[in-house]
């Protein structure tokens, strides 16, 4: 079984959530947010929540971008992968603008991972 394409779509995934993690860093430096506080000014909460919210959707999918590699097949499922890590980026990069105009990457993300899911129950179907 062939599973490179998804293989890179899921480095990509967690590059974008490494990105995610480094920002929330950088403006813990940056707003003087000492850890464990979760509280800052609107910059850095911005920031936390494009990673929580990230940490959120991942869980979800990581396990239907596999399940659908394996019973529907690699190109597929990367090309699914590919549309949620470009809706993470454009999420997150609206967001930490105005958090009013994330709803656009929010969205592209939620229909990539419920496309996903249809896929592996189309998979499990064939």
């Amino acid at each position: 079984m062939q599973i490179q394409w998804t293989a890179w779509v899921t480095i990509a995934a967690l590059a974008v959530y490494l990105w995610t993690i480094c920002i929330v860093s950088l403006a813990r430096g940056k707003y003087k947010v000492k850890a464990p506080s979760v509280d800052g000014p609107p910059e850095f909460l911005r920031a936390m929540r494009v990673q929580v919210n990230t940490v959120e959707q991942i869980i979800v999918f990581l396990p239907a971008l596999w399940m659908c590699a394996v019973l529907l097949g690699d190109r597929w499922a990367a090309l699914g992968g590919a549309i949620w890590v470009l809706g993470r980026i454009i999420y997150a990069l609206a967001y930490y603008r105005d958090p009013a105009k994330r709803s656009v990457g929010f969205m592209i993300t939620l229909l990539a991972t419920l496309g996903l899911i249809a896929g592996t129950a189309l998979g499990l179907l064939r």
